[in-house]
């Protein structure tokens, strides 16, 4: 009795049903960065009291005022340079989404994004869903950057 050769694998076909979402998913990649860039920015406000506590206009020449100064002006520069990186993240990771790039890196930035609850908590679900179709996987994989 002769062996029979294996079959081939099954290959994994994107629909026209994945295209369509991944273009959805990038365009809300956009608008939640715009978002998070925007709600990133709130703490100018604590910079602006910051700096107006070290210049003296605020507390006059107190030293633990102008202390106090620094602690706002370091804690809302970290804030705003995180939230603005992250801003930035999520737009690559929608311009990679639709351009079928780099499947692990936007599935990290699915599994982050799930942090800026409400919308981006949405997003990364989705995101993760549709990413980790094999169809979809196929997609980045066929398109993967040289």
């Amino acid at each position: 009795m002769s062996a029979l050769p294996p079959l081939p694998a099954p290959v994994a076909v994107a629909t026209a049903e994945d295209l369509s979402q991944l273009r959805l998913l990038a365009v809300f990649h956009y608008v939640v960065a715009a978002m998070t860039a925007l709600f990133s920015l709130f703490p100018v406000i604590h910079l602006a009291v910051g700096i107006a506590m070290v210049t003296g206009t605020m507390a006059g020449n107190d030293p633990d005022a102008r202390f106090a100064g620094w602690l706002f002006i370091a804690f809302a520069s970290v804030f705003i340079l995180c939230g603005l990186a992250l801003a930035t993240a999520i737009a690559f990771a929608g311009r990679n989404l639709q351009l079928q790039r780099r499947h692990t890196y936007c599935l990290v930035v699915a599994g982050l994004s799930c942090m800026l609850m409400p919308f981006g908590t949405v997003l990364g679900v989705f995101t993760l869903i549709v990413l980790l179709r094999p169809g979809v996987k196929a997609l980045f994989e066929t398109r993967a950057a040289p």
